[in-house]
């Protein structure tokens, strides 16, 4: 199996390669060259499928030739000690629940699965890697708690100064070791710039392993699809229509897995892209015209993006068609007053809390079920943080909120550690140079 610049399908590489080198040497990120021909698996895939099956089956076709059976169920078994949990809310609406690994976000799962390949790489060879990152919330403690320990690796995670949650930046400041967390002052963007900048200055790759555990990057990003294929195994017999999924979307990477699981043969009718007020995309699907813009900051904290990287992947998925991007991808747009109202009414009416992303997502299914008169369609939200992650906000809706689980509890007690830093390429090369080199 090969991989591909989306700027150059010439430029082709390995997973492995793919893996450690990022952003391709054209600046383009890569995706699979051809599509995985899974309709036969998916057709024999129900509710009696564990998840673990399913991302060694998918996992087998994406290693072929670099990885082999054992190495497959070694990577997967490491990866993932948790999976996703299926909670139906009646009239056709689900949550798909992300948050049950060791950060508490979605973002368990890509940033598992790529802390155990490079493992298994890395310990066929003597070699170690930087793994540089840039978060706006739930990426960084899931990279951090990923490769917290492991051999042969150091993480290095950016964050923008005041625009995370205060448990989110424990979970980023407190583990140390191998983890090192730069507080940038500056927005999610400007982190997300020297990310992308780091790995085009040629003399700082030649000095470092530089590596990538954003959404920019393919290893973190594939086994994201793995749970839109789980889903769809639980909802298989009961389906009565169509299957939507509503995807909360930032930097859009989740959104994007599943469009390439609906490309390997999932059949899906469609994604809604359900943004907060950085609504780039769903206004490029009702204008035709992309403009990025710098981001806003909202409650819903990690969705606040105004420069999507993963809208490159999308654009060549499309064929960079904007009509036949709108037959599968749908814009819903959910303000602050709308997200606040659904957590709230959802916790009187299910006795279940949303965190504010997941609440965004339940919003755009409702609006989007609304207005397009989908009485008897099964649409699945995806739930992407526990809700105490965002205790604010859900307390402000709620007037209460649930307890920690153990593991944001212990995070909540630590001490934080950060080095303070402007958003300038040079004052990073300094850093990682004086740490790294």
């Amino acid at each position: 199996m090969k991989y591909v610049s989306t700027r150059n399908p010439s430029l082709k590489v390995d997973f492995q390669e793919a893996l450690f080198q990022g952003l391709a040497g054209d600046g383009g990120l890569f995706i699979p060259e051809e599509d995985l021909k899974l309709q036969q698996h998916f057709r024999a895939f129900d509710k009696h499928t564990s998840f673990q099956e399913i991302a060694t089956l998918v996992s087998a076709y994406l290693l072929k030739g670099e990885v082999d059976a054992g190495g497959v169920q070694r990577i997967v078994k490491n990866a993932f000690p948790f999976q996703p949990r299926l909670v139906s809310t009646g009239e056709g609406l689900s949550v798909l629940e992300l948050f049950h690994g060791p950060s508490s976000a979605f973002k368990d799962f890509g940033a598992s699965f790529l802390a155990a390949a490079m493992e298994e790489f890395l310990q066929s060879s003597d070699r170690r890697a930087v793994i540089l990152t840039a978060t706006s919330g739930d990426t960084g403690s899931a990279v951090a708690q990923a490769f917290h320990n492991k051999k042969n690796v150091d993480v290095v995670i950016l964050y923008p100064s005041g625009r995370v949650s205060p448990l989110q930046e424990k979970q980023l400041t407190t583990l140390g070791g191998n983890v090192l967390a730069l507080e940038v002052e500056g927005s999610f963007d400007d982190c997300q710039r020297l990310v992308k900048s780091a790995f085009l200055d040629s003399d700082l790759r030649k000095a470092l392993p530089l590596t990538s555990a954003n959404s920019i990057s393919l290893g973190r990003l594939i086994p994201q699809s793995f749970y839109y294929i789980w889903a769809f195994a639980q909802f298989k017999e009961s389906l009565e229509e169509e299957l939507f999924f509503c995807v909360p979307s930032g930097n859009f990477g989740n959104l994007t897995a599943g469009v390439w699981a609906w490309k390997w043969g999932l059949p899906v009718t469609g994604f809604i892209a359900a943004t907060n007020a950085n609504d780039v995309v769903p206004r490029y699907l009702e204008t035709g015209n992309y403009q990025p813009k710098p981001s806003v900051a909202t409650y819903s904290n990690a969705m606040d993006v105004g420069s999507p990287s993963n809208f490159e992947r999308l654009e060549v998925v499309f064929q960079k068609n904007w009509n036949l991007m709108r037959t599968m991808i749908f814009g819903e747009v959910v303000n602050d007053a709308q997200t606040l109202e659904t957590i709230r009414r959802v916790y009187q009416d299910h006795k279940m809390f949303l965190c504010p992303h997941t609440a965004v997502g339940y919003k755009a299914a409702e609006l989007f079920r609304q207005r397009n008169r989908l009485d008897h369609a099964q649409i699945c939200v995806l739930g992407t943080a526990h809700p105490a992650k965002f205790l604010d906000v859900v307390e402000l809706a709620t007037g209460k909120g649930p307890e920690l689980p153990p593991n944001l509890a212990l995070a909540a007690s630590k001490e934080k550690h950060s080095v303070v830093m402007k958003p300038a390429l040079e004052d990073l090369s300094k850093v990682l140079l004086e740490r790294f080199a």
